[in-house]
């Protein structure tokens, strides 16, 4: 049972992440039924740390405290090739002696330092997963999750995923209802549907072609009408096999996958700023029905539903 948490920084630490792993596991909610956790944030030198943001934090813990931790977070810090070995140390000896270890974001990269990802699944954030996956090969990188659980070892996606990472700790050593109070007090769902892929930015794409450029900005306000490559080629005034050329290399795509893109996009809009109803959002962006709505939120790892509770703007109906 988790009864004590170490919050492992160093120079460079992100304050936002500490500040989440510190409101996650630190404060009294004995109130609501969650047992108190003995919580010590540790550094490698103890003294004055400073942080990415300017200022500096004064850290009294040494390694030791972490060296009988039921689970050592870490947040992400400086650079993961100029930590000191006691650090890499303290977090092999923490999986060896059966302790969990967290880490949130770019602090994947320490546990890979540590040799902690080799042979498991994992993740970090979205922008810095390929080059998690090039400095640590023995590692199983899932871009497109919000955190990942693989023995003892648990990793959470960008910045705000680790309260998802950190939730799922809770919820497996002190169950769901002392998860669910800590949600609710941090006025953040207990648990998200899907992953990291919808919160990927789809803008519009540059493009060069003067021919191609309109055609562009006339789909955007067309995206419920027949948009094949036989009307698009029609309407740009080229033979299909040079459109889809011409296409291609203006975009980096297919025309249909280009319209599917940005229908997407629009119906995460139309699901987040409206109250239409899901059939309705899938008509208006062309693709009529609400199974194929589904069918293109699959990719998003959630539902049009589910989405629409985690960003509508508006009550749903």
């Amino acid at each position: 049972m988790l009864t004590s948490v170490a919050v492992l920084v160093g120079p460079g630490v992100e304050p936002f992440e500490l500040g989440l792993l510190c409101e996650l596991f630190g404060p009294d909610r004995r109130d609501g039924g969650v047992p108190l956790l003995d919580l010590a944030v540790v550094t490698a030198r103890p003294g004055r740390v400073p942080t990415s943001a300017g200022f500096a934090l004064e850290v009294a813990d040494g390694l030791d405290r972490a060296a009988a931790a039921d689970l050592v977070a870490v947040a992400p810090f400086g650079r993961d090739d100029e930590v000191p070995p006691a650090v890499l140390d303290a977090l092999r000896d923490a999986v060896a002696r059966g302790a969990r270890v967290l880490s949130v974001c770019t602090g994947a990269f320490l546990l890979g330092r540590a040799g902690l990802l080799d042979g498991r699944r994992c993740t970090t954030h979205w922008m810095h997963a390929a080059e998690l996956a090039r400095r640590y090969p023995l590692a199983e990188v899932d871009p497109g999750v919000l955190y990942v659980e693989d023995g003892p070892v648990v990793t959470g996606a960008g910045s705000a995923a680790g309260i998802d990472a950190g939730l799922h700790v809770l919820r497996t050593e002190l169950g769901a209802a002392a998860a669910a109070t800590v949600a609710r007090r941090m006025v953040v769902p207990p648990h998200r549907d899907g992953g990291q892929a919808q919160f990927v930015a789809t803008p519009l794409p540059a493009c060069a072609d003067d021919d191609i450029a309109p055609l562009l900005a006339w789909a955007l306000e067309h995206l419920g009408e027949d948009l094949g490559v036989d009307r698009l080629a029609r309407r740009a005034r080229m033979s299909v096999r040079t459109f889809a050329r011409r296409f291609a290399d203006a975009t980096g795509t297919s025309p249909g996958a280009w319209v599917n893109r940005q229908r997407l996009a629009r119906a995460r809009e139309l699901l987040e700023l409206t109250d239409l109803s899901v059939d309705a959002v899938a008509e208006q962006v062309g693709w009529g029905s609400a199974a194929a709505l589904r069918h293109h939120f699959a990719g998003l790892g959630t539902t049009p539903l589910a989405y629409r509770r985690t960003f509508a703007g508006v009550s749903a109906r």
